[in-house]
Formats: structure tokens, sequence, C-alpha cells
């Protein structure tokens, strides 16, 4: 069975204020496009189909165009919603649309309830798990502390026990949206860390044929059988050395992968970081192959210089982004506080703040307290997007 394997469209995201809209529908004809011409069997999306819980009319508009011309082309397609996605939302009239063949999965409780279909060597049976919000979930998976992996390895449980029921050579295919070990994440992925952890381990999907994994966008291989397809467009700078692509994917008879390729998607610019004195920037003939990409700068100038922007974009007429980061000695007083905060996470710069206030570090106990207190903040957070307000990223 010949799979295309893709994840964390994003519909409705821009890159710093300019719209993707239309580089999003160009990778849906794309997409369109390689299922017919590349002969596949199904189409998995692995979370992220929208950007925010409440995505804008156009994105709405560009979903629905994707589901009717993937049904038109009789493929049949997988889906599960994201942590970026409203699972209610993207979830409604998914018994309808089912019977076009689109199969939407939102749901936790159906984690085991997969979509089955047939090739010429036997049934091979998708299992959606959408992504799983450790503090949300944990009483539908009987799981007394929230955690990823914890969720996580019940719902396979549940899986394995599923697949273990089915005829003899029943091939196993599993959406899930989650950060595995392994993985290296970019600046445009939004934080899942609870209890301190972000990540679980691969093994959690032992006993299945192929898990297609959304979450991350650098396409990636944690493992043969375990795989990012990544986005299909960069969404921030750190995706600037990205190659943006789809996993197709043939599942052999014995449930083997007997191929594994990377289909390209179109680049509507590409994304250059550049760094350095202003002057230099403006003069260094080994930039010019930069001049009509999307351009983050970072100026070096010990002293900010003036109408740095306007005078970039005469050279660079795409520069999106501008950072200052003086050339300066790690002791001088004027390094910007971000700068010292920089690589550190929540947990961190609240210890440091304990440990300046008091003279001391927290001890265990705080620590757990502070730890339950972010985890907290990002539960009410997903239970916000699945509301009508909408929370900054």
């Amino acid at each position: 069975m010949r799979i295309l394997h893709t994840s964390d469209w994003h519909l409705g995201r821009s890159l710093h204020r300019v719209s993707m809209l239309d580089a999003q529908a160009e990778f849906i004809g794309h997409l369109v496009t390689t299922a017919r011409e590349r002969a596949v069997d199904a189409v998995v999306v692995s979370g992220d189909v929208y950007d925010r819980a409440v995505p804008p009319l156009a994105a709405v508009e560009l979903f629905d165009d994707a589901l009717h011309r993937l049904a038109d082309l009789g493929v049949p397609t997988v889906m599960i919603s994201g942590n970026h996605d409203s699972a209610r939302r993207l979830g409604v009239g998914a018994g309808l649309i089912d019977r076009a063949g689109i199969h939407l999965r939102t749901d936790p409780a159906g984690c085991a309830d997969p979509v089955v279909l047939t090739d010429a060597h036997g049934d091979v049976a998708f299992y959606g798990l959408p992504y799983l919000e450790p503090a949300l979930v944990k009483d539908e998976f009987g799981v007394e502390r929230a955690g990823h992996e914890a969720v996580l390895a019940a719902a396979m449980d549940r899986v394995r026990a599923d697949l273990a029921a089915r005829a003899d050579g029943t091939r196993s295919v599993v959406l899930a949206h989650a950060f595995v070990t392994g993985g290296a994440a970019s600046d445009s992925e939004r934080d899942i860390t609870v209890g301190g952890v972000a990540s679980v381990p691969a093994g959690v999907f032992d006993g299945v044929d192929y898990v297609a994994l959304g979450h991350l966008h650098g396409s990636q291989v944690i493992g043969e059988r375990v795989r990012y397809s990544g986005s299909p467009l960069a969404y921030s700078f750190s995706e600037a050395d990205h190659r943006k692509s789809m996993w197709l994917i043939d599942l052999g008879p014995a449930g083997e992968l007997t191929a594994a390729e990377r289909i390209d998607c179109p680049v509507p610019r590409p994304l250059a970081r550049v760094r350095g004195a202003l002057d230099d920037l403006l003069a260094d003939p080994d930039l010019a192959r930069h001049e009509q990409a999307w351009i983050e700068a970072t100026l070096t100038d010990p002293v900010r210089p003036d109408e740095p922007m306007a005078r970039l974009t005469e050279r660079f007429p795409h520069t999106l982004s501008l950072v200052f980061d003086p050339d300066r000695a790690p002791e001088d007083p004027d390094v910007s506080y971000a700068q010292r905060l920089k690589g550190r996470d929540d947990q961190q710069i609240a210890e440091d703040f304990v440990t300046h206030v008091r003279g001391a570090g927290p001890d265990e106990r705080e620590r757990t307290v502070l730890r339950d207190a972010f985890d907290a903040v990002r539960a009410d957070t997903v239970l916000v997007q699945d509301g009508v307000r909408e929370v900054a990223r």
C-alpha cells in the first residue's frame, strides 16, 4: 500500500505578517497532483491542519477545497487534530465526511477505532491518535498523573489490543501528533511541555508497522518506521535550512517498508538569515544570492544605525525581520535582558528569580509547585483554544 504522509499545514498562518494563503493553496494543489500521479492509496495528515482554534474564513475555505479535491480523487484520507487545532471544530461533520472517504479522527476516545483499508495483500488499519493534552485526557485513559508519555502509552495499549484482535497479517499505521525524543524542534512549534517534559520515547509506538508523526516542522527520521513529514512550508526563520517535503511510503505485504521517498513541496520564496554590521551586509557580494529571499537580518553594529530597515530593503526588498545583537563583551552592562535569558526555559527563569530574591534556590517541593503552575497555565491555554477566545502564540 502506498501512503502519502504530510502534516502541519497550519492553514491561515502568516510569516511575519506576510500571508501564506496562496502558498498553502499551491501546496494543496501539489498534494492532490502527487496523490494522483504517484498512484497513492491513502493520504495521512498528522495534525495541525489549521494554525489556530478559530481559523480565519479564508483558511476554512481552503480546507473545504482540499477536502473536495481529495474526495473527488477517490483517495482515502485520514486526518487527526493537532495542538493548534480545535478538535471539536475540526471534527464537526466527521460522520458525514467519512462517507466521502475523508476520515477525521479528533476524539481521543476513538483512538482504537481504526480506518481499515484493503489492498491486494489484505487489510491495513489506520489508527488516528489526535493530540492528547495530558491534563484533559488523563481520566479518559485512566492515568494517575498527567504526562505525555503516560497518555500516549495508554492510547497505544488500546491500539495494540485492537490490532491483536484482528486477523493475522493485518498491517498497521498510527498517526500521532507529539514531540518524540530524538526529534529536532524549530521556533514555530508551540510549547507542549508538561511536568518539565515535552518529549516521549519512540518505544511508545512499538508494535506497529509505520508511525506518521506530526508536530515538529522539520522532516526527520526517528527510526525506520517512525517519521516526521514536517510542515510543507517554512513558518519561521529557524526553518531556513529545512527541505520541505512529504513522505511517500510503500508498505509491503508483511508490513515492511519497501520504499520511503521524500517528495519536495513548492517553495514560494526561499528564507535566509544574514548577520553582520549593516554596511557589511549592504556591500558583501556573497549575499547577492539572497537578494530575492525573505530575510531575517541580525545587525551586530555596536551602536544602532540610522534607518536600518529602509537601508536593508534597498538591497533586500523582502526583509521581514530585523534583530539587533551588538558585538559586546558578556560583562557589558548594556547586554540585553533578552540576550541573558536566551536558551533558558520558563522553569529555569523562575528558579533563577527565586534565587535572586531569596539568596537560595528553590527546594524540590518548591520546584514541583512552580512546575505544576506552568502546567496549569498551559492546560488553561488549551481550554481557551477550544473556546471562543484566541490566545497568543
